[in-house]
């Protein structure tokens, strides 16, 4: 199989438009400007998406490429796409509704060339690397927005809470993603004795905790951080190291907790908006995630097999709603086109055989990393935080996260199946348990 350091020099001779080496070395760059752009920008993240696919184009092997979309890990995320385009044909939604509701599986068709392209490139840590910059660069940048609200591109109610761009639950989902992806290698560094490179580490992955704790954090962030602790603690450390480190993290976590209005904030809402939404119908966060969820659970008792058709959620959420006078705002009266919860979302609109889909890609993307190393780690860790964030959110269909679905599993996805397929050696677990 050949690589970006495998081309002859007869191709080296070529000019760069017909070079594939220099289209291999031009789709690994866009790969981390697109990495470099996620945190900041969604139109900058849809070109470079778009771009990706044309700078990867010249490089295909068609028989190859044709190949490789029969592996489930990639036949599945088509077979979603085909599933919500097939899902038009029996939909009642509008066909503004229906298109719109295909958009977000779109971004699924970039994760073939992902795996295709980083299968065969040697620079996929790059862009594992450039999301890690591109985040801590807007972690000193929350700071200062929460410090000086004048400075951030939101409206007030968001500046203040140290959001400068999109919104705190995408924020929550980089940080958190980035600050326990780290505790691989700063293990890793500590038994090698490279205590100033795991003290860099360390400062940069407390710099995510330090700032969710005390400036603003999503409250699907306070639910998987735990679950994806636990998962690099079972995985990669000692029955002894987890012990301490549980300790250690208890006492961090009472400390921040004592010190932390925005966690007192962010945990009492759980009871609070629960309580209202149960005794006076008020559209609280959480009440409102617990309306559509039986809504949903209605709809999908009506059409369980093959749904009601894409795009055809707010359609069937507006049947249902109460009538209120224009000054009220209640849990039973708002009408969604997207359920919060990535399985009533598919199943609403494409029913069982959807779900079964969807579990599929999840099933098939965890045991893609079921390996030992670096890159496994982050592969697995999108998987499980996607997987576990869907629980109230649509994850894969939302812009900012489906897309760091599509980019972790494209390219630490790539990477495995380049090891796999190049014999490299992995080393074993108990190579980075201290």
């Amino acid at each position: 199989m050949s690589t970006a350091a495998g081309f002859s020099p007869a191709a080296a001779a070529l000019p760069a438009w017909r070079n594939p080496a220099a289209w291999t070395k031009a789709a690994d760059i866009v790969a981390v400007l697109l990495a470099l752009s996620l945190p900041w920008s969604t139109s900058l993240v849809g070109i470079f998406g778009a771009v990706f696919v044309i700078v990867v184009a010249p490089t295909l092997d068609l028989k190859s490429f044709l190949q490789s979309l029969k592996r489930p890990i990639v036949a599945l995320p088509i077979a979603l796409f085909l599933l919500a385009v097939v899902g038009m044909l029996w939909s009642d939604a509008p066909w503004g509704a229906r298109t719109y509701a295909l958009s977000p599986t779109a971004k699924l068709l970039v994760l073939p060339f992902l795996l295709y392209h980083f299968e065969r490139s040697t620079r996929g840590m790059w862009v594992f690397t450039a999301f890690l910059i591109s985040c801590t660069l807007l972690v000193v940048m929350s700071w200062l927005v929460f410090l000086q609200p004048s400075l951030s591109l939101k409206p007030p109610i968001d500046a203040e809470r140290g959001i400068f761009v999109k919104n705190y639950i995408d924020q929550s989902q980089e940080f958190t993603l980035c600050a326990v992806a780290l505790a691989y290698p700063i293990i890793t560094l500590l038994r090698a004795k490279r205590f100033a490179l795991a003290g860099l580490l360390v400062a940069i992955a407390l710099s995510f905790f330090v700032n969710m704790a005390f400036v603003i954090v999503s409250r699907t962030a306070l639910v998987t951080v735990p679950v994806m602790l636990a998962v690099f603690a079972f995985l990669h450390l000692s029955w002894r190291s987890i012990l301490i480190i549980a300790a250690a993290v208890a006492v961090l976590a009472a400390v921040a907790w004592q010190t932390s209005p925005q966690l007192h904030s962010t945990a009492e809402s759980f009871s609070k908006d629960y309580r209202e939404y149960k005794e006076q119908n008020r559209a609280t966060s959480i009440g409102l995630r617990l309306e559509y969820w039986r809504k949903s659970l209605g709809f999908i008792a009506d059409a369980p097999l093959i749904g009601h058709g894409t795009g055809s959620i707010r359609g069937l959420f507006a049947q249902v709603a109460t009538e209120v006078s224009a000054e009220e705002l209640k849990a039973t009266s708002d009408v969604v086109g997207n359920p919060h919860n990535q399985t009533l979302n598919v199943a609403v609109q494409w029913g069982i055989v959807g779900v079964v889909i969807l579990y599929a890609i999840w099933f098939w993307h965890l045991r893609l990393f079921r390996g030992e190393g670096l890159v496994n780690w982050i592969g697995l860790l999108v998987v499980v935080q996607n997987v576990f964030t869907s629980l109230f959110n649509s994850h894969i269909f939302d812009f900012h996260e489906g897309w760091m679905y599509v980019l972790g599993v494209g390219v630490a996805g790539g990477m495995v199946l380049k090891a796999k397929s190049d014999g490299a050696a992995v080393k074993p677990l108990s190579s980075v348990t201290p």
